[in-house]
């Protein structure tokens, strides 16, 4: 192992020793456990779990005896103080976030000069998930991230006579047995949506509309989970989690985003299965969209899906 890969995993006291080019003391605290919700996922929402802090703050050597005088050092309750603050002052989705915050405040002492922050979440797995920053008095930020491209899924869109169908359950488990992510698609349900005077205020209420559908399809499968942003697409394809989308973050947020209109359900998820280069898009229930991704549509009277 050469010593950059052992220094990216080592302890952040040894981290800021390699790195520092000044004469510093280092005040640390190691392996500090608090249970908490957090996360952007839904499944982390309305429960706790356990996440660790590690914490180096580098001060300036006092000049002068200390004469043991707490006053003129950066007490070890201020960095568990930090994080107590920024735990309370609201649900946190990211781990960067949390980090970023902790740090700013630690960095507000007047005896801090530097501080690694990493944090990890000890309950996703048989593993530690986390995130390191390194932030200084001086506005230097020497945090990265690292991207890994997501699989092609496929996305299949259901129509509300196929949600009520009786083939509904052997289609998800022929659906989850195939040969790529599944993600989920629907349209609004069979009543009439909110009418408003704004176009944009009713482009998020037929948005929203739909998000109540994949919902209500959701409470019928306990595989599904219903995803509404890129990172947790991301994540549930890398994992073998069955998404329903929920579209209304990732439309509203796009840059080039849909011609078409949320009550067009079978256009608006075409144009989602192009932007998420979609291995494949199976309409169940309609007519299949004429789109550059591979598309094919079943009918509601057919059971098997290959």
């Amino acid at each position: 192992m050469t010593d950059d890969i052992r220094l990216a995993f080592a302890h952040p006291s040894e981290r800021a020793e390699a790195s520092s080019q000044t004469p510093c003391d280092r005040i640390s605290l190691r392996d500090y456990i608090v249970e908490v919700e957090i996360g952007a996922f839904q499944q982390e929402r309305g429960t706790l779990q356990r996440v660790r802090f590690n914490v180096v703050v580098e001060v300036l050597p006092l000049g002068g005896p200390i004469d043991d005088d707490v006053d003129r050092i950066l007490s070890y309750d201020k960095v568990t103080e930090a994080i107590s603050i920024e735990l309370e002052a609201e649900r946190i989705n990211l781990l960067e976030t949390l980090a970023a915050r902790v740090a700013e405040r630690i960095l507000l002492e007047p005896q801090a000069e530097r501080v690694f922050v990493r944090i990890e979440k000890l309950d996703r797995g048989p593993f530690s998930l986390g995130v390191e920053i390194v932030r200084s008095s001086d506005g230097v930020d020497l945090a990265g991230q690292e991207h890994v491209e997501a699989p092609h899924p496929r996305i299949v869109y259901l129509s509300n006579a196929a949600i009520q169908s009786p083939h509904l359950q052997s289609w998800i488990d022929q659906l989850a047995a195939m040969d790529a992510p599944l993600i989920i698609c629907v349209g609004a349900p069979d009543v009439a949506a909110p009418q408003a005077g704004n176009a944009l205020a009713q482009r998020r209420i037929d948005l929203l509309a739909i998000e109540q559908n994949a919902w209500a399809l959701a409470a019928r499968d306990r595989r599904c989970m219903v995803v509404g942003t890129r990172t947790e697409l991301d994540w549930a394809m890398k994992n073998g989690q069955i998404s329903i989308w929920a579209p209304s973050k990732i439309v509203l947020d796009a840059v080039d985003g849909p011609s078409a209109s949320p009550r067009d359900a079978v256009a608006l998820v075409a144009w989602f299965a192009r932007d998420m280069s979609a291995k494949e898009l199976l309409v169940i229930g309609a007519e299949a969209p004429d789109t550059d991704v591979p598309a094919r549509s079943v009918q509601t009277d057919t059971k098997d899906l290959t």
